[in-house]
């Protein structure tokens, strides 16, 4: 199998950048621990401070689902809740080449 990215979009509400950054510290942590997530990067949109990105990179598909289906996933997810502002926006790819890749 390939590996899998991800890139996430999240609308935050107004105002609310500075405490959906602290509220994804622990999501960063846990990340780092899996095995088969290769990168887990969390980003502030350069343009809009109401939108924050995700990009993630698994080794395959098999080790995405393994992350987004833990009890701490699920966790980390509902502690975002009270700063999101609509659903998220997933895009999956798959990468091809570059450095990193």
């Amino acid at each position: 199998m390939s590996k899998v990215s991800l890139v996430v979009k999240l609308k935050i509400k107004e105002g609310q950048r500075d405490a959906v950054t602290e509220a994804f510290k622990p999501g960063l942590e846990t990340a780092k621990a899996e095995e088969g997530t290769l990168t887990y990067i969390f980003h502030h949109d350069a343009a809009d401070a109401n939108v924050v990105w995700i990009f993630e990179t698994y080794v395959n598909q098999d080790a995405c689902n393994a992350h987004m289906s833990t009890d701490a996933f699920k966790a980390f997810s509902a502690s975002l809740a009270p700063f999101v502002d609509g659903a998220p926006e997933f895009h999956f790819l798959t990468p091809i080449g570059g450095k990193g890749a």
